[in-house]
């Protein structure tokens, strides 16, 4: 069973439960429209990086989808079951790959905190280089994970903190769960589209930091890393765990 309101335990999951229980009432029929963000964010009393942050996770659910230029549409809340791709996972090694995603989370989002007040324009550019190379890749489906890793630890060394980068490197670019775990695969998406979602999340992750926001970056990077558990956790049938 998926965590209720009250016992989510930030503002962000607050409200992720909260329209996931509107989903499954059927509050939102199939394909309606979600209020806006700012709509959003005045019913449950939040910010609109709130509400953003939950939306995201709703999206890696499958309960929601995102229209760019257009907003974020109610998906049949029925058909959002955990099942495993057609290729066959151990789940020991599922479960190590979360377990790192866990690492992962309270560790990176720190880093880019921190990348966003000590990075330099050439840090930045690094940045910018890394993600034009997964864009590159996921437009011949492709889904570059070795820059995907590189990426990471950019951020780390945009910390200036090398003990940041050197845990990363340390981890390897198996940190990174498509090395391991056919993720494009568990979402149901064509890899492209899949390598495209999650370099958008990247993207937010380098704006943050290219604007000095500490708690902007601090926020994207968690996103990005939430609903990467997230979309492997469903595999377990295990609750949502934020």
């Amino acid at each position: 069973m998926p965590l209720s309101t009250l016992e989510a335990p930030n503002l962000t999951e607050r409200v992720v439960a909260a329209l996931r229980d509107r989903l499954a009432a059927g509050d939102f029929a199939q394909g309606a429209k979600l209020p806006s963000e700012g709509e959003l964010a005045g019913v449950y009393g939040v910010s609109r990086t709130v509400v953003r942050e939950a939306i995201s996770q709703l999206r890696a659910g499958g309960y929601v989808e995102t229209r760019r230029g257009i907003g974020t549409f109610a998906r049949d809340a029925s058909a959002v079951t955990p099942t495993f791709p057609l290729a066959p996972i151990d789940p020991d090694a599922l479960a190590e790959v979360i377990a790192l995603l866990e690492l992962r989370i309270s560790l990176e989002t720190e880093t880019a905190a921190l990348a966003a007040k000590r990075r330099t324009p050439d840090e930045l550019r690094r940045l910018e280089e890394l993600l034009a190379a997964i864009g590159a890749a996921a437009a011949t489906g492709g889904d570059a994970p070795d820059a995907d890793f590189e990426f990471h630890v950019a951020v780390a060394v945009a910390t200036h903190n090398h003990y940041f980068a050197d845990l990363l490197r340390h981890l390897g670019r198996a940190m990174i769960p498509r090395t391991r775990i056919d993720s494009a695969g568990v979402a149901r998406r064509p890899r492209g589209d899949y390598a495209r979602e999650t370099n958008s999340e990247h993207h937010d992750v380098r704006r943050a930091i290219a604007a000095g926001d500490s708690d902007a970056a601090r926020a994207a990077m968690r996103t990005h890393l939430v609903n990467s558990r997230e979309r492997l956790r469903g595999l377990l049938g295990a609750e949502p765990l934020r």
